[in-house]
């Protein structure tokens, strides 16, 4: 399968290494990314071959979260569209979250809103230590809706709301505070640390692998149609908000929201 978007390779032991190849673009997420995403999890989860999978970018970013050009797209669709637009995103993070293959995250860049939402659906990450992350949708107005669920799980409550609801950026070390990185390396040592992560999977039965990712997941914090569904409106009424407007419009005329402070 090929890909506008999407670098997809797989070596001869079974280890498939998914990038996102936007790199001018800081690996932003639009609707074409998403969509091939979705197509790239569906190939994995069904290709008997590969053991384990692990997810990265090309360029200097991992992932910079919306593109601004389908963010812009999303404040003159009807709600119907952009409800559409987030329940791709949501599908999309759903079919990772429950890939039943091991999912190593290898973050070699920055990243901010979505692509923090991309490494909480990993199972394990590493990054670099000179990486920066942040959830800053609430700097626009938004809210970090549909990736909400998979941020909470990965750092817990307590820790979420250190980073959740205030955009600010912050560095690897604390990101492994977070529980976002199980790991921060030098960029000459990611490499490395992700490979340690693949090799003992290369030793154990793949079924059993699936069955316990699976449980894992019954186990854990409940992401069912349901909770899915209300970060889908969650999102479609805040995009509808007078914060929303305006802190989109500001950021694209190039200046401060008016709730912004010196």
């Amino acid at each position: 399968m090929s890909f506008s978007t999407l670098l997809l390779q797989t070596d001869d032991r079974g280890v498939a290494t998914l990038a996102l190849n936007r790199p001018e673009k800081h690996n932003a997420l639009n609707g074409a990314m998403i969509g091939e995403l979705r197509s790239a999890a569906a190939t994995l989860a069904a290709d008997a071959a590969v053991r384990v999978v692990i997810l990265t970018g090309t360029g200097a970013s991992f992932c910079a979260g919306g593109d601004l050009e389908w963010m812009r797209a999303q404040m003159t669709s009807g709600r119907d569209e952009r409800m559409a637009e987030a329940r791709q995103l949501a599908g999309m993070l759903n079919a990772f979250n429950t890939l039943p293959k091991p999912l190593i995250g290898k973050v070699q860049g920055q990243a901010f809103g979505g692509g923090v939402g991309m490494m909480c659906v990993c199972d394990v990450v590493v990054g670099i230590d000179s990486a920066r992350f942040g959830l800053t949708e609430t700097r626009l107005g938004l809210i970090p809706a549909t990736i909400g669920p998979y941020v909470i799980a990965r750092m817990g409550e307590a820790h979420a709301r250190r980073v959740f609801m205030s955009a600010r950026v912050f560095g690897a070390d604390e990101a492994v505070t977070l529980g976002l990185l199980a790991r921060a390396v030098s960029s000459d040592e990611l490499d490395a640390a992700v490979e340690a992560e693949v090799l003992p999977y290369l030793s154990t039965a793949p079924g059993a692998v699936a069955r316990a990712k699976g449980l894992a997941r019954r186990l854990g914090p409940r992401f069912d149609a349901a909770v899915i569904e209300e970060t889908i409106l969650a999102l479609a009424d805040t995009w509808e908000s007078a914060e929303a407007l305006e802190g989109v419009a500001a950021f694209f005329d190039k200046r401060s929201p008016k709730w912004v402070k010196a």
